[in-house]
C-alpha cells in the first residue's frame, strides 16, 4: 500500500471494500484504460466488473439489496475508481447521486420500484439540471412541467447529462409553477421528475431525444449528451418525493455528496499522476544521474506529495461530516475547490516532469493532462464553490457589533 493518502479509522470492512476496489483498478482498469480512453469507447467490460463487485448498490440500504457503506466508503472506492481511469468515476457518480436522491427523498413506492434494481446496476442513473445556455445558474432555467390529469407534460432541453445515453432513469430538474403565488422565489417552482427511458441515442422514449455523444477534450468513454423534451408525458406518481416545488433542494442535496465524489476524483487523478511522475523521475537519466536526484525535481516531487496528502484529508472530512448527519457544504465545497485545483497542478508537475514525452500519446500522462480540466467545472465550478464557502462563513463568522 502507497504511504500517501491513507485514512485512518476505517472498519475491517471499509478496508476490505477498498483493497478489492484497489486490485480491481491495478488490474483492470490501469492496463487499458488509455486505449479505450484514445478510442472513446465505453468500458463495457469494466463496468461489468463494477457490477459484479456490488459497487453500483454501495450506498444503497441493504434492505433495498445494496451493501448499505457510508459516504466515506464510496469516496474512497470513487477515489481509487478515479486513479486507475476517471471516466469510470464518471458512470457511477451519476448513478449514485439518483439513487441517493430516490434514498433521501422518495417515496416508499419510487424506493421499491427503483433502488433494488439499481443496487444490481440494472437500472441506470443520470441527472440533469443544467441547460445550454444557464452555466451555473440553476435558478435561471427554463424546461417547464405543466399538470395535465394525472400526468405531467415536459418540454425543454437540458445540457451535459453524464450517462446521458447508457442510463435507464433520469432525474429531471424543471419548472412547474402551479399552486405558487406570484412572486415566489425561482427555486420554490422546481420539481425533479423520475424519466424512465431506453438506453441508447436518438429517441429513447415518446417526446425524449438524446442526439448523440458531445465529443469532448477529455473524460472520453463516458457518453456526455443533451436531453430534449417534446411534449414528453409523464405520471404524477414520478415526481420525486410525490410534491412539486421540491426539486431544487433534492438537487442540491444530491449536488453537494456529487460534490465530495469530485474531490475524491481529483484525489484519485493527482494521487496516479504522482506515482507516473515519481516512477519517471527515478528511471529517467540526465547529466549522469536520475532526474530524481536533481534538487529542482525533488521540490517538485516535495510539492505534489504534499497537495496529494491535503486534499485527501480534507475529502475525507467532508464525507465523515456527511455521514455524521451534519450540514457539509462548507466542507464539501472546500475539498472540491482544493481537490480539484490542486489536481491540475500535481498533473502539470508530473507533465512536466516527464519532459517532451510528456506530450506523447504513449504515455499515460498526457491523458490526465486532459482529463484534469472537467475536474474545474464539473458540479460547480471553482467560483461557484469560493460563493458557496464566502457564504457560509459569514454565516458562521456573523459581526456582532
Amino acid at each position: 500500500m502507497a504511504r500517501l493518502a491513507q485514512t485512518a479509522g476505517l472498519t475491517d470492512v471499509q478496508q476490505e471494500i477498498v483493497s478489492t476496489v484497489r486490485d480491481f483498478v491495478d488490474k483492470e482498469i490501469i492496463p487499458v484504460a488509455t486505449e479505450l480512453e484514445h478510442r472513446d469507447e465505453y468500458p463495457q467490460a469494466i463496468v461489468d466488473g463494477l457490477k459484479e463487485l456490488g459497487l453500483f448498490g454501495l450506498m444503497i440500504p441493504e434492505e433495498y439489496g445494496g451493501l448499505g457503506e457510508s459516504l466515506l466508503t464510496y469516496a474512497l472506492c470513487v477515489e481509487e475508481i478515479a486513479r486507475g481511469w476517471m471516466s469510470v468515476s464518471g458512470i457511477i457518480n451519476t448513478h449514485f447521486i439518483v439513487a441517493y436522491m430516490l434514498k433521501q427523498h422518495g417515496t416508499q413506492e419510487q424506493k421499491e420500484y427503483f433502488l433494488p434494481r439499481m443496487a444490481l446496476g440494472e437500472v441506470r442513473g443520470a441527472f440533469s439540471m443544467s441547460e445550454p445556455g444557464l452555466g451555473s445558474d440553476v435558478s435561471a432555467i427554463t424546461s417547464k412541467a405543466v399538470k395535465d390529469g394525472d400526468e405531467y407534460v415536459l418540454n425543454g432541453q437540458k445540457m451535459w447529462l453524464t450517462n446521458g445515453g447508457t442510463s435507464t432513469l433520469v432525474a429531471v430538474l424543471v419548472r412547474s409553477d402551479e399552486g405558487l403565488p406570484e412572486g415566489s422565489a425561482p427555486h420554490k417552482s422546481m420539481t425533479t421528475f423520475l424519466v424512465e427511458k431506453e438506453a441508447g441515442f436518438g429517441e429513447v422514449r415518446p417526446g425524449l431525444t438524446i442526439p448523440g455523444k458531445i465529443d469532448k477534450m477529455g473524460y472520453k468513454g463516458v457518453d456526455t449528451t443533451e436531453l430534449i423534451m417534446q411534449d414528453l408525458r409523464i405520471p404524477a406518481n414520478r415526481v420525486l418525493g410525490g410534491v412539486t416545488g421540491r426539486g431544487f433542494y433534492h438537487m442540491m442535496d444530491g449536488v453537494e455528496v456529487g460534490r465530495v465524489n469530485v474531490a475524491a476524483r481529483g484525489c484519485g487523478v493527482a494521487q496516479r499522476a504522482f506515482e507516473l511522475g515519481v516512477s519517471y523521475a527515478q528511471q529517467r537519466h540526465t547529466f549522469g544521474k536520475p532526474i530524481a536526484q536533481h534538487q529542482a525535481i525533488q521540490f517538485k516531487l516535495a510539492e505534489m506529495a504534499t497537495k496529494v496528502e491535503a486534499a485527501h484529508a480534507m475529502m475525507v472530512n467532508a464525507a465523515r461530516k456527511k455521514d455524521s448527519g451534519e450540514r457539509n457544504d462548507l466542507e464539501a465545497g472546500m475539498a472540491k475547490y482544493l481537490a480539484s485545483e490542486y489536481c491540475k497542478e500535481v498533473v502539470e508537475d508530473a507533465f512536466r516532469i516527464h519532459g517532451g514525452y510528456g506530450f506523447s500519446k504513449e504515455y499515460e500522462i498526457e491523458r490526465l493532462y486532459r482529463e484534469a480540466p472537467m475536474l474545474l467545472i464539473g458540479e460547480g465550478t471553482a467560483e461557484i464553490q469560493k460563493m458557496i464557502i464566502g457564504r457560509r462563513l459569514l454565516e458562521e463568522y456573523r459581526f456582532q457589533g
